[in-house]
């Protein structure tokens, strides 16, 4: 009796230790299957039919299934650039000649009513290719063709650039904008983040473009702040303002308010603004009075 125990009791360490080793094996090769995706070189292999390796053989066809079907997303996305691409230098060229014609007829024109025409013509052309434009940046953007590569940067020279960009558009509609540096003790180490210069420009430009827009006189005031956390850039404008049933609806794509119709616009500034930002790690906050002004935050990560 005391044999056919110690019998059972071998039997029963040797059955625990063989299924420990073939959990620990089939966990090593799930540990393996997921590297090797990590690693694009999945490869798929054959499995023995026991309940373990089962499990192995499922999550091998379902890795080698979203291997497939990372690589027809990439192909597809391969796809979208060179459309993308040819769109851009198909239509850029013809508008860029629609636009040099018209300047050139424009000059030796003696006629007024040709005139108006040749400049309702170039205007047209003009708000064709900032439509196109757009577009392609948003598509960009949206297929990760573009990403922002954050880098240390001085948010306040950034600001100040896009105040002087912005400058003429603001005095050919009889409107001032202003530059304010704000609460930084360090003049040297200060309003740094990490964002993005080019697209980052390219937000903060849409939005101080907005405030020039809907603002039929007054100002519009930049500044910049720094938070613990965030550097904040600030645009105030004493326009239109927005509705609070509108509030949610700004960063829609395409959207447009039926009280700014005719002014123009395709409705994609802010939601590419906000699309940028959010890319960068960083947020856009929106406070707002109808007929008082809007002020736009765009908060940078530091």
């Amino acid at each position: 009796m005391f044999y056919l125990c110690c019998i059972v009791m071998i039997c029963s360490i040797i059955i625990v230790l063989f299924y420990r080793y073939q959990i620990k094996r089939t966990y090593a090769s799930l540990n393996n299957m997921i590297d090797s995706i990590m690693e694009n070189s999945f490869e798929e292999e054959v499995f023995d039919e026991s309940r373990l390796s089962a499990l192995e053989n499922k999550f091998a066809h379902y890795l080698l299934a979203s291997q497939v079907s990372s690589r027809i997303v990439a192909q597809e996305r391969e796809k979208i650039k060179g459309l993308i691409t040819d769109i851009s230098h198909q239509t850029r060229t013809p508008i860029s000649n629609i636009l040099l014609y018209s300047e050139m007829l424009m000059e030796d024109c003696q006629s007024d009513e040709d005139r108006q025409n040749l400049e309702a013509m170039y205007q047209q052309a003009e708000k064709l290719k900032f439509l196109i434009d757009s577009l392609i940046k948003l598509s960009r953007l949206e297929t990760g063709i573009i990403t922002v590569n954050t880098v240390r940067s001085n948010v306040k020279d950034l600001a100040a650039e896009a105040c002087t960009q912005y400058e003429p558009l603001a005095e050919q509609k009889g409107l001032s904008i202003h530059f304010i540096q704000s609460n930084c003790d360090s003049v040297n180490n200060g309003y740094i983040a990490k964002c993005d210069k080019k697209w980052t420009m390219e937000a903060v430009g849409n939005i101080i473009d907005n405030a020039i827009k809907y603002t039929h006189k007054g100002s519009i005031t930049i500044s910049v702040k720094e938070y613990e956390m965030f550097c904040c850039i600030e645009i105030a404008d004493t326009g239109i303002g927005i509705s609070e049933e509108e509030m949610p609806l700004i960063f829609k794509r395409f959207y447009r308010s039926q009280a700014v119709n005719q002014i123009q616009g395709i409705g994609v500034g802010l939601y590419l603004a906000r699309e940028i930002i959010s890319a960068e790690n960083g947020y856009i906050k929106v406070v707002s009075k109808l007929g008082k002004g809007t002020i736009f935050f765009v908060y940078l990560p530091k």
